[in-house]
């Protein structure tokens, strides 16, 4: 009788967790933690995926490592990791034999379990790496290269630690100054202020019209009304302020609007965007661009309600302190 062939079926899933699964990554690490904070570090030429989980972690995405160094996980890593099936491997920019002598065994056990973390509720958990071990790991291809251990082809990834680096090191000199004078208790402060000067300017600038006549048109299609007439209902206000002012800056710059243009007894002084300096005039018209967009994909208000929780809020600073971004929420 002749052998049944057994058929190879694809996995349905995404590689990340599937990878994980293979190397037991889950054992470890099988706590996954909501990112409280996400965003995007810029260091040099290059952007890293990062976040500040429950409890203050700082991480780094993997993959987003994995881009830093241009690393790809390639046949031989693959060969490892069926070597050491069933046990926990180095990410794959660490897994080659000869980074063996200088990884430290703490490094060793931190890269072993990465931290399991989700930007948003119901998103697929990502691999992170702690933030403190980025150095660590930079150090690992700069101390190869002066033993000489560094292949060829290994070459770039002890130039682009080079790199990141440098950057660490303006960072933190900035900081232990900041620490050693006592300046980081006003920086957050100084950093709110130097915010609103991107937006806010001293006084009331002369009537523009921001809003056009468009963007009311395709309110009106949505809520299924004609303010042709000029006269338009309460609620279009509340939708401006939700879906414009809110997503700017996390809704930092509404609140400091609010606290110029409402008097003590609840009037408005004038539209908020007569108040607005040039740059922040310039946000709004892109935010209103980004929402009126979104508007004319959508048959009613209820699917654009759907539709815009998918959209990220907009800065012209997002990189600014975590103090800061901690008292804005």
């Amino acid at each position: 009788m002749a052998d049944k062939k057994n058929d190879i079926k694809n996995i349905p899933d995404s590689f990340d967790n599937v990878a994980g699964a293979m190397v037991g990554v889950g054992a470890g690490s099988s706590k996954i933690l909501d990112a409280v904070y996400s965003g995007q570090l810029p260091i040099g030429d290059i952007e890293l995926d990062c976040a500040v989980l429950d409890g203050g972690v700082r991480v780094l995405s993997e993959r987003a490592i994995h881009r830093a160094f241009g690393s790809k996980r390639g046949g031989s890593h693959w060969k490892r990791m069926k070597e050491n099936e069933g046990g926990a491997n180095l990410p794959s920019f660490l897994s080659a034999k000869n980074y063996s002598d200088f990884i430290s065994s703490d490094l060793e056990v931190a890269l072993k379990e990465p931290v399991l973390y989700r930007t948003n509720t119901g998103a697929t958990p990502a691999h992170g790496i702690k933030a403190e071990l980025l150095p660590e790991i930079c150090g690992v291809f700069l101390s190869a290269r002066r033993a000489g251990e560094l292949h060829k082809s290994q070459e770039h990834l002890a130039i682009q630690a080079e790199v990141l680096m440098e950057a660490f090191a303006k960072v933190g000199i900035i900081a232990l100054v900041d620490e050693a004078t006592g300046y980081q208790l006003d920086r957050t402060h100084d950093a709110l202020r130097l915010l609103l000067s991107k937006y806010i300017a001293q006084g009331l600038q002369k009537w523009l019209k921001t809003f056009p006549d468009a963007f009311f048109a395709e309110l009106d299609r949505l809520y299924g009304n004609d303010t042709s007439h000029g006269k338009r209902p309460q609620y279009y206000g509340r939708f401006i302020n939700k879906y414009v002012y809110e997503p700017i800056e996390n809704g930092y710059v509404k609140r400091e609007l609010d606290k110029l243009n409402i008097t003590d007894d609840g009037k408005r002084r004038a539209h908020f965007h007569r108040w607005l300096n040039d740059e922040g005039r310039n946000m709004l018209i892109h935010q209103i661009g980004r929402v009126q967009g979104l508007m004319e994909m959508c048959q009613d208000i209820e699917h654009f309600k759907g539709a815009a929780k998918k959209q990220r809020n907009v800065s012209i600073a997002p990189y600014l302190f975590d103090d800061m971004n901690r008292i804005i929420e």
